[in-house]
């Protein structure tokens, strides 16, 4: 039994899973892994690395003949001809992010791509539905990674946004499993974005370290740093970000630290390690087909149990 709504239709996909688009994470490996088991992998461009993109592209179209897409992180990506370089690969679905939904909605539209612009406010979804968007990313402060300093739980914003257009919805920000995406289907969204599940998930290329933090963490083991400049960012508690989180009078985005250390040399205290609040309810590492299929099933036996509990017969 498959989950079918204009989402799934639209994207050729058969689980409403997107897999979140996180710098130097979200590539060939994990995304292929997402679009093969029937959810949608993105590719990022945040690490501004494009060459790489350019080549991690090429591997999807290898490693998978399934749906993916990419997004374009305004704030990380300097390279005017993004557009282009996007289209000249051949994708056809483009989440667009950090920045003005005004600034390539119009010219990705034109080349033909479906743009869902990432929004963590209602005045910002309003902004890029006017802005021609095909449809929107509503992404909660319990997520991991970058995030508006005035921060609002998916839990408000999803229906907020829902109640203000009929556009298709991507819920992001707290969603690991069946009963959480059925939650979001009930509050108008289409579909959900995965971000920390991922970065835990099997294949995965972070390193076990960050992994085994994942697992471990509780609920209240993340901590929102930035909160009174931009970005702000939800990461795990540290000692490093422990240290940060009290920091009020400078923008400690400088001081975010050597990513590459910390995801791929392990060291835990080498950067910011982005993360969301759902880690205190991910208990193993687990490949991706296992989520994905755990979630579309959960999900779909919680819908039932629903209906058949308040339902009248």
């Amino acid at each position: 039994m498959a989950i079918i709504n204009r989402f799934t239709q639209q994207l050729g996909i058969t689980i409403p899973v997107v897999q979140a688009p996180m710098g130097w994470i979200a590539r060939s490996a994990l995304a292929s892994a997402v679009s093969n088991a029937g959810g949608l992998g993105i590719i990022e461009t945040s690490s501004g690395e494009l060459d790489a993109i350019r080549e991690e592209i090429k591997k999807m179209g290898e490693l998978t003949d399934k749906p993916f897409g990419v997004n374009i992180a305004q704030a990380f990506v300097r390279d005017p001809d993004i557009v282009q370089f996007v289209v000249d690969q051949g994708v056809r679905f483009v989440t667009t992010s950090a920045g003005s939904p005004t600034r390539y909605t119009a010219e990705l539209k034109a080349a033909g791509l479906t743009v869902f612009h990432v929004v963590p406010t209602l005045d910002a979804a309003l902004k890029a539905i006017d802005a021609g968007v095909d449809g929107l990313v509503v992404e909660g402060a319990e997520g991991g990674g970058f995030k508006n300093p005035k921060d609002v739980s998916t839990l408000v914003l999803l229906p907020l946004v829902r109640s203000r257009t009929d556009l298709p919805i991507i819920a992001a920000g707290g969603f690991t499993d069946g009963v959480t995406m059925a939650a979001a289907l009930a509050l108008g969204a289409e579909a959900v974005q995965m971000g920390t599940r991922m970065v835990s998930a099997a294949e995965s290329p972070v390193h076990q370290n960050w992994k085994d933090a994942i697992v471990s963490a509780k609920e209240t083991d993340t901590v929102y740093l930035n909160r009174f400049h931009s970005p702000a960012l939800r990461a795990l508690r540290t000692a490093r970000t422990t240290a940060l989180e009290k920091e009020v009078e400078k923008n400690i985005w400088g001081e975010f630290g050597d990513a590459k250390a910390l995801y791929f040399g392990g060291d835990m205290e080498a950067a910011i390690a982005l993360t969301g609040q759902v880690a205190g309810r991910i208990d193993a590492v687990k490949p991706v087909a296992e989520i994905l299929q755990a979630v579309h099933d959960e999900c779909l036996e919680t819908l039932g149990k629903l209906a058949k509990q308040y339902l009248p017969r």
